[in-house]
C-alpha cells in the first residue's frame, strides 16, 4: 500500500544470498534486511547484475561493506526513522526509491561514504 503502484516491485521472501541474487537481474535497486550480508563479493555480483542502489530495512549498515559499495558507485540507504513497524519501513523504502528516482540524495537515510551533498 505504501508503494501506491509507483514502483515496479518484485518481492521474494528469502534473504539475499548467492542462490537468490539472480532475482535482482534487470532491477535498479534491491531492498534487503539487516540479516542479509553484503560483502565485497556479493556487492560485485549485484553490480554485475545492474544494481546501483541498495536499501536496508534496518537502522544499521554493519552487514554492508560500505567501502566496497562506494568503490562500485552503489548508493546505500538505511531506515533511520523511529517508526520501525512494517508500515513505517515500507514508507521509508518508498520515500528512498522516490528520491533516488528524482536523482536526489535520500538525506538522513544516506549511508554512502562519498560526499553527495546530503539534503
Amino acid at each position: 500500500m505504501a508503494n501506491a503502484k509507483q514502483h515496479d516491485l518484485t518481492l521474494i521472501s528469502n534473504g539475499l544470498n548467492a542462490e537468490t541474487q539472480n532475482y535482482a537481474r534487470g532491477k535498479d535497486a534491491v531492498v534487503i534486511s539487516g540479516g542479509d550480508i553484503l560483502d565485497d563479493k556479493m556487492l560485485l555480483n549485484l553490480k554485475k547484475l545492474g544494481i546501483s542502489k541498495i536499501m536496508t530495512r534496518s537502522k544499521h549498515t554493519s552487514h554492508i561493506d560500505l567501502v566496497k559499495a562506494g568503490d562500485l558507485s552503489i548508493q546505500i540507504a538505511n531506515a533511520p526513522f523511529e517508526d520501525q513497524s512494517p508500515k513505517g519501513l515500507a514508507e521509508q523504502t518508498v520515500r528512498n526509491l522516490n528520491l533516488w528516482g528524482m536523482e536526489k540524495c535520500v538525506g538522513k537515510a544516506c549511508c554512502c561514504l562519498n560526499d553527495c551533498a546530503k539534503k
